[in-house]
């Protein structure tokens, strides 16, 4: 299903529950990356990501929160945000701009489900070995750049080699302990104490330009 569309998300969740019954436990994964400058990124290219990495939770929640509030016997939220939702970087800002949205709407469901039962974290993973990097977009540049930032992207993904089975098993542990914000890879739990102790510091490091 396109997480974006939000008649196609209204079918979905009717399907899932007439079938499967409520979920006890949602996931909201889906994502695009983007990269580039602000003013090289265009707002049809804003809006693909915020439809996809914000609407998609947006919608998810809705709809399927909507359904573990309504049958009162709790449940999980699970939204994929990103390590980018607290480490600036002037080569994503509308990618993290769209993670750092959907940290807050985690954080300010999890205090409105609280008092339902219904727990609510967000997953902060820092570089990880999917396969995003071949479908991220590089604005502001040719199509056969672009391919060369991809394959190159993938390559130091792939060097970094972080399992998604570990992020898996994050996300396991986070439903069991009702954990708020989930900081996986070493990278991403550095970035997360500096955001809190060094902001200054991260600030920094955002300027430096990115190895691609």
């Amino acid at each position: 299903v396109d997480v974006s569309d939000e008649q196609a998300m209204e079918k979905l969740a009717e399907k899932v529950a007439t079938e499967y019954g409520v979920v006890d436990v949602l996931v909201n994964n889906a994502g695009v990356g983007l990269s580039g400058s602000f003013f090289d990124t265009t707002p049809e290219e804003w809006k693909k990501v915020l439809d996809v990495n914000l609407w998609g939770v947006i919608h998810g929640c809705r709809l399927f929160g909507k359904q573990m509030a309504d049958r009162g016997q709790g449940g999980h939220i699970v939204n994929t945000a990103s390590a980018a939702a607290f480490q600036p970087s002037k080569a994503l800002p509308a990618y993290s701009t769209s993670k750092a949205a959907v940290l807050m709407l985690s954080e300010c469901l999890r205090a409105e489900l609280a008092g339902q039962g219904i727990g609510v974290s967000a997953i902060c993973p820092g570089l990880v070995n999917t396969n995003i990097t071949a479908t991220t977009r590089f604005a502001g540049v040719d199509a056969t750049e672009e391919k060369r930032r991809q394959k190159r992207s993938t390559r130091l993904y792939g060097l970094r080699n972080y399992p998604p089975e570990k992020v898996a098993d994050a996300i396991l542990r986070a439903v069991v302990r009702n954990e708020a914000v989930v900081p996986v890879t070493p990278e991403a739990r550095g970035a997360h104490l500096l955001h809190r102790f060094a902001p200054r510091a991260l600030r920094a490091i955002a300027r430096l330009e990115p190895p691609l």
